[in-house]
């Protein structure tokens, strides 16, 4: 599974995973004792471990500050462990009635909210309620972090007796122990527990009872690396596995069911009948089948019943399989003399050739190396009787140096789960191309097969040789970590001001602030005359991207005068500023000046002054890249402050129809080579380029992490430009058009196969560039709990309501954090534009637009056309135009 989100890192040898949750305090509790107080004290339940604090005797706002310690026993998993943190009355200090203390809220966290120690953080939750009905109020403050502490080696255990080595045999007078698990050479057979009977016709038995737990057939286990996994928690006691046929929506079925397994591991195996089976391994090492449900009448978009939902085997089980023609050139052996080799592949539709090989001086020019990987498109009707034919040729002189010819109908196929075709050695042969005299001799490796755009090859293969064929390739991109950066300037002292001003003239003092290509300059300061220092109190806030390797550079100017005097400057590492989560204050600084109008730019200079600030990164807020009511995420900056995902979204890319031709080829031809590109929250990706082509088919599946379903994604499609060398510098890629589809429109485990329409606004208005066609699918196991939550809280995180932003302000913002994505995504390779990305981002929403304001003006006359439509109706009674109705008011009134 594609996903943007980080994982914790793997524990070392030797080394036992510890988390420290430090509860600090809580405040503004609900009093429960029935005398306007509380004595709380708070659980805390992890991985099975339950510990309690202790109880502070009516305090409505107690202050613990207490450490309390918990053992990981699966630190691979610990992302998907849930942290449940209750605080609850003790009710031995009140009048309280009942027998159960009484509830005061709770907090769920999950471990990927950890933080490593040294980086963690004070943050306050707000509490949960338990139900709909519970009154809960308060918050509670906690420092959640985890740790890897080192053991001594333990000494091996003694080998057992050598009875108890050897494994009973499955004969008919031998029973297997109950949970026996056998290993023989790599596999793992379960053996049924012997004191269970079977009814009529399960796993061939034929009588006894019904047991308690069903046990599963003998399967056989072959470990291979998952796809997809899926790991929750409070899982219930195992059942007999149950499947539910699910009636997708314009889409292949999907197998769903509604068990749920304890497991604190979760692997993917492969069986003996060639399904795919889920098997869990318990923490005493037994392995059980935990359900098979597999359609074997769907093929490729065959599921397993996960955890919750559905999970898919294939993963392009939205699209359809696309067959291609791959052909991998490795190198050459033995070749005649020779000065740049290179390689032509041709079939039946196409050609390219590869790029020649430059030797190095003193390397062997009989041995080049060109490890490429090419495809081409493939028709089983059409490419029965074909052939594909590879040659070798010197570059400078075209001289035939060998060739080899293959045909297409013997040419192996290679499924996704088979390891990678080996290539291997063909000896090179003289044809009817070699109209020279010269000899031909050596060898030449390669590789052939047929695939589809599940083959690991096909990412990095070419379809063509043009020159900047990188820029066809389908990639996937990461935007850049974004903070807010608040700087709070408050005064200077001790500036060496000019002391030949004109009488009753206030010097005017700004500090000019930049950090990249954002500048800010604060206004003017409040000089005071007893102490000669500068107040300003201003805050200025910037968007700063990880890594922080910039620095803040603050300049203290001058401008009484015209000519604007520099009375110091300072330079701040982003690196060291503090980060905050949360609304607590930070300490604020003296930092001396540097470099004013009589020193040097050295800190050995004369002093200049000095300046105070108060500088934090700010990871309680969102830093906005789109429009808010358009935006694909919502998190918070801090990783510690994100929610558990709730669903998996894919994306099924098929192709598109009808597109207007965007360039020119030879002969005054049009032509357009189209791309796609799809964005939701920080992850983008980019389809191939389907060249030459106004029906382009992508078939190309990705998927994405759901943190809200209030989110929006986006995709866009354009014609490549930066392929073509010449004008890939002056051209940048055209517009095609886009699309936006919200994520609460859409049903849980629906998939849904559309055409949209491709609009673009231009001069002489609204055009349609043509259809895209997509499958959506929304899998998320409590769709409709999760979005009551989502709906139910603040759209955005909580400190934009704490110390909100203005709206000019987080304008200003947006715009920079936007250019900031921009050249990010324009420095990876390939490059993804910057038109690209501020097109996809809608960096000119802001601009006027005529359409904008009448669409605007027609929804404010939709609102209250109900106002006007009372009015008329009021001022017609009044001039007695339906004399009936105006009685029957009257009447009406009277009574």
């Amino acid at each position: 599974m594609t996903t943007s989100s980080q994982q914790l890192p793997p524990q070392l040898p030797n080394t036992v995973r510890k988390v420290i949750v430090e509860v600090v305090d809580a405040r503004d509790l609900l009093p429960k004792d029935g005398q306007g107080s509380s004595s709380p004290y708070v659980i805390v339940d992890f991985d099975g471990q339950k510990k309690k604090t202790s109880t502070k005797y009516r305090d409505l706002n107690p202050v613990w500050n207490e450490a309390l310690e918990f053992t990981v026993s699966d630190p691979d998993n610990m992302d998907v462990e849930e942290l449940e943190i209750e605080v609850c009355n003790d009710k031995r200090f009140g009048n309280g009635s009942g027998r159960k203390n009484h509830f005061l809220g709770r907090v769920k966290l999950y471990g990927s909210q950890f933080a490593k120690r040294g980086e963690e953080g004070l943050v306050y939750f707000p509490l949960e309620k338990k139900s709909v009905f519970s009154w809960i109020r308060g918050e509670i403050g906690l420092r959640i972090y985890y740790y890897d502490e080192i053991v001594e080696d333990q000494p091996p255990p003694e080998d057992p007796p050598p009875q108890q080595q050897q494994q009973p045999s499955q004969t008919e007078d031998t029973k297997p122990t109950p949970g026996l698990v056998v290993v023989e050479e790599g596999r793992i057979f379960e053996v049924p527990p012997a004191h269970m009977e079977y009814p009529h016709g399960v796993n061939g038995y034929t009588h006894g009872a019904a047991p308690c737990y069903p046990s599963s057939p003998v399967v056989v286990v072959e470990e291979s690396s998952p796809d997809v996994v899926h790991v929750h928690e409070e899982l219930p006691t195992p059942a007999k596995p149950t499947a539910m046929p699910m009636q997708p929506h314009m889409a292949p079925g999907i197998s769903v069911s509604e068990e749920h397994f304890p497991v604190p591991e979760v692997r993917k195996m492969q069986s003996s009948r060639g399904e795919r089976v889920r098997v869990l391994k318990r923490p005493n090492g037994d392995y059980s089948p935990r359900e098979i449900v597999c359609n074997k009448t769907q093929g490729d978009n065959a599921t397993v019943a996960g955890v919750g939902g559905a999970e898919k085997i294939h993963p392009y089980g939205l699209v359809e399989p696309m067959h291609y023609l791959f052909v991998k050139i490795v190198k050459a052996r033995r070749l005649a003399p020779n000065e740049a080799p290179y390689v032509k592949i041709r079939t039946s539709n196409d050609y390219v050739k590869t790029k020649p090989t430059i030797y190095r001086p003193g390397e062997p020019t009989d041995s080049p190396e060109w490890g490429k990987v090419f495809y081409f498109g493939y028709n089983k009707q059409e490419s029965a009787n074909a052939t594909l034919e590879i040659s070798v040729w010197d570059s400078p002189t075209e001289n035939f140096l060998g060739g080899v010819c293959f045909d297409l109908s013997d040419v192996p196929v290679r499924e996704s789960p088979d390891s990678p075709l080996a290539p291997q050695w063909y000896r090179l042969e003289s044809g009817a191309v070699d109209q020279n005299s010269h000899s031909v001799s050596g060898d030449i490796q390669l590789a052939v097969w047929i695939g589809t755009q599940n083959d690991d090859a096909f990412s990095e293969a070419m379809s063509s040789d043009a020159p900047y064929v990188a820029h066809t390739r389908s990639k996937v991109y990461q935007s850049p970590k974004l903070w807010y950066l608040r700087l709070t300037i408050i005064e200077a002292q001790d500036l060496q001001i000019a002391p030949n001003l004109p009488p009753l003239t206030v010097p005017e003092i700004r500090v000019k602030a930049q950090l990249g290509f954002q500048s800010v300059r604060s206004r003017r300061g409040n000089m005071n005359n007893h102490s000669m220092s500068v107040h300003w109190n201003e805050d200025v806030i910037f968007v700063a991207g990880e890594p922080l390797e910039d620095s803040l550079i603050l300049l203290v100017e001058d401008r009484t005068n015209k000519d604007v005097s520099l009375l110091g400057h300072v330079m701040i590492p982003l690196i060291s500023i503090e980060q905050r989560i949360d609304e607590r204050r930070v300490a604020s600084k003296w930092i001396g000046l540097e470099g004013g109008a009589g020193g040097g730019g050295g800190g050995g200079g004369p002093y200049c002054g000095r300046i105070h600030l108060r500088l934090c990164l700010e990871g309680g807020y969102h830093v906005l890249d789109e429009a808010a009511h358009v935006c694909s995420d919502f998190r918070p900056t801090a990783k510690q402050l994100w929610k558990p995902p709730i669903g998996i979204l894919e994306l099924g890319i098929l192709g598109a129809c009808g597109l207007l031709p965007m360039k020119n080829k030879g002969g005054g031809k049009g032509s357009t080579d189209a791309y796609c590109v799809a964005k939701y929250g920080k992850k983008w990706v980019r389809t191939r380029t389907v060249m030459d082509s106004f029906d382009p088919r992508w078939n190309e599946q990705y998927t994405w992490q759901v943190y809200d379903p209030c989110t929006v994604l986006t995709v866009g499609v354009f014609d490549n430009w930066r392929m073509f060398a010449d004008v890939s510098e002056d051209k940048p890629d055209s517009r095609i058009g886009k699309i936006r589809i919200r994520i609460s429109m859409l049903e849980s485990n629906k998939v849904y196969t559309n055409s949209y329409p491709l609009l673009i606004l231009t001069r002489m208005g609204l055009k349609k560039m043509g259809e895209i066609e997509l499958a959506v699918r929304f899998a998320c196991p409590s769709l409709l709990p999760d979005t009551c939550s989502a709906y139910g809280q603040p759209l955005l995180p909580r400190m934009h309501y704490l110390r909100p932003l203005g709206v000019a302000q987080q304008e200003a913002l947006r715009g920079a954090a936007t250019k900031m994505v921009a050249q990010w995504l324009a420095r990876s390779e390939p490059p993804l534009g910057q038109e690209v990305v501020k097109y996809m981002l809608d960096a000119d929403s802001n601009t006027w637009s005529m359409r904008k304001s009448k669409a605007n003006w027609f929804r404010i006359v939709a609102v209250l056309a109900w106002a006007v439509g009372l009015a008329k109706w009021l001022d017609n009674i009044r001039r007695w135009k339906n004399p009936v109705t105006t009685v029957l008011v009257h009447v009406l009134y009277l009574v």
